[in-house]
């Protein structure tokens, strides 16, 4: 497949992203599903979208799209990320993307849950050398509030994607209650970020 070098370290969190939770909940895991997926940024508001096609026949993912750079230029794109399972404690199967990129020509061949576009193509985040913006502010800073947000729904979905039961013989299972525990200590932090928009906290 391609290959690309990155050595700036972006942050995650505003980045075009696909994620196997989202494709499981939606059906594209169910055996062969063609779709697609658009979104729409949070600040200038334009629209993007890529053309999808998931076949479990051949445990691949299917991305189309086209890209117009800087100078103006389309530029279309068609290939495949590989998909792999890996058995769940209650029976079922779980599904991973592989990264099939190369850097510095070494194949990366990482299992992940979440890709993201930071150039031409969808890698993981250790290809694009990624890194979440909670790390890159610390607990005194004004915007605290909302990089612990960022990074608690992170790692809620994260977590969510490894959740194949809720509940077992009535009781929440582990990871649920970890989940639960997640969006439990995220409340305090949705209510400071609420109140900084507001002006309340200055």
């Amino acid at each position: 497949m391609g290959r690309y070098y990155w050595s700036k370290k972006q942050e995650v969190d505003y980045l075009i992203k696909i994620q196997v939770w989202w494709l499981k909940k939606y059906g594209y895991l169910d055996g062969w599903s063609r779709g697609t997926i658009k979104w729409t940024d949070g600040f200038s508001k334009t629209e993007s979208s890529i053309g999808i096609e998931v076949s479990l026949l051949v445990d691949s993912m299917c991305l189309n799209y086209t890209q117009t750079g800087d100078d103006g230029v389309q530029e279309n794109f068609n290939y495949n990320i590989p998909l792999t399972t890996t058995p769940c404690h209650f029976g079922g199967r779980r599904y991973w993307f592989v990264c099939p990129w190369q850097v510095n020509g070494e194949y990366c061949g990482r299992r992940v849950g979440v890709l993201y576009k930071s150039g031409k193509y969808f890698a993981c985040r250790h290809c694009y050398n990624l890194t979440y913006s909670s790390k890159n502010k610390t607990r005194s800073g004004s915007f605290y509030p909302f990089s612990y947000l960022l990074n608690g729904y992170a790692r809620a979905h994260k977590l969510e994607s490894q959740i194949k039961r809720n509940c077992y013989a009535g009781k929440p299972t582990r990871k649920q209650i970890r989940l639960n525990n997640i969006y439990r200590r995220m409340v305090p932090y949705a209510i400071t970020f609420n109140q900084l928009e507001k002006n309340e906290l200055f």
